[in-house]
């Protein structure tokens, strides 16, 4: 890939962005064609899922300025809020300076669940359990053959025992069997689902006992992917504001969120604005991955943010540490053709590979936020992006967008009201 830094991008038309993106990557020209059209039939959408009426459409963006590793990306975002890829794309090119970011990422290994319900002796049936590992590993290890042939395969079993104890309510013993399933390039959750459910009678066999659920779990732990960059304070001055105080202020933000659950929500938020948009460009389960990431965050028994900042040594350091369950392969990603279109764009090498772009653009995207929230407030960048859409509702086209537009942001009043008088004014000054 050429260098992902197009200045100007922005500031093209579609189809000319659609060019530069071809000529910086290997999009194909029936890759431009799908991007143009949206690509999605409804036939393929029949297929993909049921009681399909049609087919809904979001802007299909591209976050631009990343050096992941030392090496230029170009991250296609789908998503539908304002100042998400104008903020990722500039936190991007400030990172840029110091070096990009840094990332690496676990092996795919997932989590299957297989549950004993309301268990009499929990203790002697885990010692059961226990005893029978290497049955149950030999078993196991003959439900996806041939995934060592890409790197996967079965990683381990493990044996939990759980109580249900609600204060209030009767309380159960519960054992659960864990299986753990590298499912390299797959997302993976049909396979350990499989795995789950072929184990399942011999648990029961083994131990006497009833299974309740046998399902993947989307705490991914075992998953993680890691993003961290470190920004001199000579590339942080904005506005009025020098590199070191703006500095202070993004730590001291941070320790907010890490102070209050109700803090850490929000600038969860942020991060996941970035993370989901990759996601779903990329046909990947954008639910499971907040599920995962949320659930992760409370590992230590209070919700926590998922990157941290410091300032120390005239350097913000900044990282994130985020399970993410992403697959290049099965699902919607060989029926859609926008999804392959965007693979082509980020020059992907497999889920791991993904997973590490995502942690960058989630960190990125956190840094973006931070930044406002610490300098300007969080509504004059946003509101900015936004005034496109209020032109439009108010009945703007064309060459009449930019016009209000810009009317609307240096009278920084962003009302739909606001944008008809531009636009009336306009319309008879012409």
């Amino acid at each position: 890939m050429a260098s992902s830094r197009i200045p100007g991008f922005y500031r093209l038309a579609p189809d000319k962005r659609l060019r530069a993106l071809a000529d910086a990557s290997d999009l194909t020209e029936a890759d431009l064609a799908t991007l143009r059209s949206g690509g999605l039939s409804l036939q393929s959408a029949d297929v993909m899922v049921e009681n399909v009426v049609g087919t809904f459409a979001l802007p299909n963006a591209v976050g631009c300025n990343f050096l992941i590793n030392g090496e230029d990306r170009l991250v296609p975002m789908a998503v539908e809020e304002p100042s998400v890829v104008a903020a990722v794309s500039n936190m991007a090119r400030v990172v840029r300076r110091s070096g990009g970011f840094t990332v690496d990422t676990d092996p795919g290994v997932m989590i299957g669940q297989v549950q004993l319900m309301d268990v009499t002796d929990p203790l002697g049936t885990a010692t059961a359990l226990k005893a029978a590992l290497p049955r149950l590993t030999a078993i196991a290890e003959q439900v996806h053959p041939r995934l060592a042939e890409y790197g996967g395969g079965l990683r381990g079993l493990d044996v939990r025992v759980l109580d249900y104890d609600e204060p209030g309510h009767p309380v159960e013993h519960m054992v659960v069997l864990h299986v753990y399933l590298d499912c390299a390039d797959a997302m993976g959750a049909n396979m350990i689902n499989t795995l789950c459910e072929h184990l399942a009678p011999h648990v029961e066999a083994i131990t006497g006992e009833t299974v309740g659920l046998r399902i993947l779990s989307n705490l991914a732990d075992r998953r993680l992917a890691r993003a961290s960059c470190a920004l001199h304070v000579d590339t942080l001055t904005f506005h009025d504001l020098s590199g070191a105080d703006l500095a202070e202020r993004i730590a001291a933000a941070w320790r907010f969120a890490w102070a209050d659950p109700y803090r850490a929500a929000t600038h969860n938020k942020g991060v996941m604005n970035g993370i989901d948009a990759v996601a779903i460009a990329t046909g990947n389960d954008w639910r499971a991955i907040e599920a995962g990431a949320h659930a992760f965050c409370c590992r230590d028994g209070q919700y926590r943010p998922m990157t941290r900042w410091e300032f120390k040594d005239d350097h913000l350091h900044g990282s994130i540490e985020v399970p993410l369950q992403v697959g290049t392969v099965g699902g919607p990603i060989k029926v859609h053709p926008t999804v392959q279109a965007n693979l082509r764009l980020l020059g992907v090498r497999g889920a791991r590979d993904l997973a590490g772009i995502m942690a960058a653009v989630g960190l990125a995207q956190n840094l973006g936020a931070l930044r406002a929230l610490a300098s300007e407030g969080i509504q004059a960048g946003h509101m900015r992006m936004h005034a496109r859409t209020v032109a439009a509702t108010a009945g703007a086209v064309g060459d009449e967008i930019p016009r209000v537009t810009a009317e609307l942001v240096e009278a920084r009043s962003f009302s739909v009201d606001t944008a008809k008088q531009i636009l009336d004014r306009l319309r008879d000054a012409s």
